[in-house]
């Protein structure tokens, strides 16, 4: 009787997820450079492709398009706030003070995330001051925070009104942050100063 050969043993998943991880990160890293090299009009997927040492075809396993590189981190803080939905240790909120406070800190860490690399932080946004469509872009991705953090307060039991409120304070936060603050570095404490103002509306 022949003997069958022994089944190939499976990757681990961690390792895959690994894999991933670091072609994707190739991805966006060679985009990074090449469109300040060269500006984003003038790079395309192939270009991208091509200095990522990839196959278009694998390009577009992650990305849709070359705009969606240019939010590669946003869609890891959306991805990041979708993680919050499964703890509910919190509880519903009762007041709008009390379901801006519980968002605070999912803010505060996507600034954390966001200023991680302060020359890419840097790049990204002399990106979008270069291009219209890329602020337009932005424009969305801004909202899909304000969803998600939304999101995440429902799933805790909080009303749909005072979710929605709160989610567009703790957006509004996070943009002032954005506007506010002068260097990656200080993101971060423009965001809790947002949010310390916010909180203390009415109490004077």
């Amino acid at each position: 009787m022949t003997q069958q050969p022994p089944a190939p043993t499976p990757v681990p998943s961690s390792l895959v997820e690994r894999k991933r991880l670091l072609v994707r990160q190739r991805i966006v890293e060679a985009a990074d450079e090449l469109f300040s090299a060269r500006g984003f009009g003038d790079v395309s997927v192939t270009d991208i492709a091509a200095r990522a040492d990839v196959g278009r075809s694998t390009f577009f396993r992650y990305f849709g398009d070359k705009t969606e590189v240019v939010f590669a981190k946003e869609q890891a803080m959306l991805d990041a706030i979708a993680e919050a939905e499964g703890d509910r240790t919190a509880g519903a909120a009762r007041t709008a003070a009390e379901a801006v406070a519980q968002l605070r800190p999912l803010v505060i860490d996507l600034c954390d995330r966001a200023a991680g690399d302060q020359e890419a932080f840097e790049r990204h946004y002399e990106l979008l001051e270069q291009h219209l469509e890329l602020r337009a872009r932005d424009a969305l991705k801004t909202q899909q925070i304000a969803g998600r953090l939304g999101d995440v307060l429902r799933s805790r039991g909080t009303e749909e009104t005072l979710a929605v409120f709160a989610a567009q304070i703790a957006l509004a936060c996070y943009q002032s942050a954005r506007q506010r603050a002068s260097t990656a570095g200080s993101l971060t404490r423009a965001a809790e100063d947002a949010f310390q103002e916010a909180l203390g509306l009415g109490r004077g």
